[in-house]
């Protein structure tokens, strides 16, 4: 490997700097460190170190934290020389107060008599006063007590002793590097921990330069750690890797398999990288490019290459720790040889699975049926196959949400968790859906069916995309009101932070699968619904699971004894979904006062409605009218319900035009006769954007009516009619949103 560009997240430069400013290094190497556990491990060094040093009394001007399998580093610089005097004083009890208030002063203060101060506070007589000097320290002793605290303190996710010292550590604990600089040159900051005493000593690599060497400064240390095979950022690795990875593949016609989690780790695992990119045997080349990519990556840590031109894996890139006279030749060889033990496991595995897939059995893939109602998927739910079961029949009914053909959308249910009883995704389960989408093409099933299995996870994640396909969209619908009004059903809901059936993923995916769709779905009726599968799965009464094929009329539901307990628990969901709602749209951009505005109107349990609404509100007050129209609305609203409170009734009555007094209210009138012309259809027409445009056209008329005309004329009749024109703005702007929600 040659020598690289240095490219470390030091912040600026170090030329000049005043001799009382002297910069720290500190380095603690040790046995490896995993390389899960590195990026973490630096950012608690950084953050433990420096905050000690300030709440110490220090400041500096920068900081720089690094990791490699070996070490984890510290740099920080500008750092004060010393920590500067303080002065404090305290107050005490009075001269007169008994004898026992002194002296708890005195242990608090650390004083004696004598050193404190009685002053004549006037009306509150002579009080003792502590005056506290505390002189500054210097550095080196500051930096003795934080590291040490550190050390001791160190929050890895596990640790060990070794030896007989009580010191914890991740790995052994070998060297404490730990030096002060500046122009005059470096110090060794004294201290000691369980015996292993701190030095301006460092190690090379492992292998290739495993010598001790002193370093005087954090570039001096940086210089010679790369001359001695070790690269200290891990970001300037991970880019090494991925650059000579991609060029050796680009050679060869080929391309890596971005894998950005793959990359961070590896890069974990070396000191100095050196990239090999070897064959995989032909025999292996039939296997599903997933099925390679998983299993070298899990087994292996290698990276997948793939032929741009067929999509297949063939060949693979791993990463060695070491340069050697045959440039990898041996590494290669012995990675191959267990390379091959790995996949003639994996192609196994998928040649059994495939004569499962491919039998001609009715229902197809009958052995992996059959094994999930022996698989409980909850004590409380169930099995497999009753969950199975409940999804199909929640399936048939969302495909007529969807218009998919309800036979293939059961067929699709029925058969999309069949690949977790196969042997490769008990090997591999994060490749639970794919396989089922392998499994049900070579079933011979439809290929929406195939896609399904794979697509009715999806979303996983607010990053994830959302399927299209009919089938697909139906199955992932029934997969997630399943678990959610299972649960819901069984009173295991999310509490805080913990959510261990990713409820909250299920309730977002339902969201996006509706909205990004533009899917009309009443969510309550919906959720009533599932729940009646749930209940009449767990009674195992045929006739009642039934129910969930086909509308039941209230009739049945009062018989079933359902009715009070399925509301109650689809109220209580459906508020969960609008919280997930929340941050759904927020995400989005739309603030939380437009959320509620919108929420507060009729058929909220319609998501995409819902969606639309907001969208089109949270665009209408970004506009100078929209904005300002919500103040004349809130003041109408204001005055108006504070006479009708007064009043004792409601101005609920047609204004009458006839009654206006003003050029300005006559043209509201007109203004509020054009705007309900357009929004009436507009909203009959769920025209959003339109209706809320009409309405913040009323902007300048509402103004210009509260300018010149004044509401509580000494005309009773006429008083009483600008009310009702207030009202009759409350009803116009309130039908397209509650605007009282909103903030301002």
């Amino acid at each position: 490997m040659t020598a690289r560009p240095q490219a470390l997240n030091v912040p600026p430069s170090r030329r000049k700097k005043a001799t009382d400013m002297p910069d720290l290094l500190i380095e603690l190497f040790s046995e490896e460190i995993p390389a899960r556990m590195q990026s973490r491990a630096a950012a608690d060094l950084k953050k433990l170190v420096t905050d000690g040093l300030v709440e110490a009394g220090l400041t500096y001007a920068s900081a720089g934290s690094f990791s490699t399998p070996r070490r984890l580093a510290l740099t920080v610089e500008g750092l004060t020389s010393e920590s500067a005097a303080t002065r404090e004083e305290r107050k005490g009890p009075r001269t007169d107060a008994p004898a026992q208030a002194l002296e708890g002063f005195l242990r608090s203060t650390g004083l004696t008599r004598d050193q404190l101060e009685a002053r004549d506070l006037g009306k509150k007589g002579e009080v003792f006063f502590a005056v506290i000097e505390k002189p500054g320290r210097p550095a080196a002793e500051i930096i003795a007590e934080v590291l040490e605290d550190t050390i001791r303190n160190f929050p890895w996710p596990k640790s060990m002793k070794w030896g007989a010292g009580n010191l914890k550590w991740v790995r052994p604990l070998h060297r404490i590097l730990c030096i002060l600089s500046d122009e005059a040159g470096a110090e060794v900051v004294p201290l000691d921990v369980d015996g292993i005493a701190s030095a301006d000593m460092t190690e090379g690599h492992r292998f290739m330069a495993p010598a001790p060497f002193s370093v005087t400064s954090f570039e001096d240390y940086s210089t010679k750690l790369k001359r001695a095979h070790v690269v200290l950022d891990a970001s300037e690795r991970a880019d090494h890797i991925w650059a000579d990875a991609t060029s050796a593949a680009f050679a060869q016609g080929l391309e890596v398999v971005e894998d950005k989690g793959l990359l961070a780790e590896v890069a974990g695992l070396v000191e100095w990288p050196v990239v090999l990119m070897g064959d995989i045997d032909e025999t292996f080349l039939g296997l599903p490019p997933e099925v390679l990519q998983t299993s070298m990556k899990e087994h292996q840590k290698f990276f997948s290459v793939r032929n741009p031109k067929t999509g297949r894996i063939e060949k693979f890139v791993t990463v060695a720790n070491v340069e050697t006279p045959d440039n990898g030749a041996t590494i290669l060889a012995g990675n191959q040889k267990v390379l091959f033990a790995r996949l003639s496991d994996a192609k196994f595995f998928w040649e059994n699975d495939l004569r499962v897939a491919q039998a001609d059995t009715e229902p197809r893939m009958k052995p992996w049926l059959y094994a999930l109602e022996t698989v409980t998927f909850h004590n409380k739910l169930g099995s497999q196959k009753d969950r199975i079961d409940r999804i199909a029949l929640l399936a048939r009914r969302f495909a007529n949400v969807v218009e998919a053909n309800q036979d293939q959308v059961e067929e699709a249910a029925k058969v999309a968790k069949a690949d977790l009883s196969s042997e490769m995704v008990y090997e591999f389960p994060e490749l639970q859906g794919l396989m089922g989408r392998y499994y049900a093409a070579e079933a011979g099933l439809d290929v929406s069916v195939a896609f399904a299995c794979e697509e009715h996870y999806s979303p996983l994640g607010p990053a994830d995309d959302v399927p299209t396909s009919p089938v697909s969209v139906a199955v992932a619908l029934a997969d997630k009101f399943d678990m959610l009004t299972g649960f819901w059903a069984i009173d295991e809901k999310p509490t805080g932070s913990k959510d261990p059936f990713a409820l909250r993923r299920s309730a977002l995916g339902i969201t996006r699968l509706l909205v990004e769709n533009g899917l009309r779905m009443p969510l309550q009726a919906e959720l009533r619904q599932a729940i009646a599968t749930h209940s009449a799965t767990n009674n195992s009464v045929e006739a009642e699971l039934e129910m969930a094929r086909i509308d039941v009329p209230d009739a049945d539901v009062d018989k079933h004894g359902l009715r009070d307990a399925e509301g109650e628990i689809a109220a209580d969901l459906l508020s969960f979904f609008h919280d997930r709602l929340k941050v759904f749209l927020k995400d989005k951009g739309v603030p939380h006062d437009v959320i509620d505005a919108c929420l507060a109107m009729p058929n909220s349990d319609d998501l995409t409605l819902l969606v639309k609404r907001a969208d089109a509100l949270s665009e209408t007050l970004k506009t100078e009218d929209g904005a300002n129209l919500i103040q004349g609305y809130k003041r109408a609203n204001n005055i108006l319900s504070k006479e009708e409170e007064k009043d004792g009734v409601f101005y609920e009555l047609d204004p009458k035009v006839k009654l206006a007094e003003t050029d300005e209210e006559l043209a509201l009138f007109d203004a509020l006769d054009a705007a309900e012309a357009k929004i009436t259809p507009a909203m009959e027409a769920e025209d959003f954007t339109s209706a809320m445009t009409a309405m913040a056209a009323l902007r300048g008329p509402i103004d210009a009516f509260f300018e010149a005309v004044k509401i509580n004329s000494e005309v009773e009749i006429v008083r009483r009619n600008r009310l009702c024109l207030l009202n009759r703005i409350r009803v116009i702007c309130g039908g397209v949103a509650d605007l009282t929600k909103l903030d301002g």
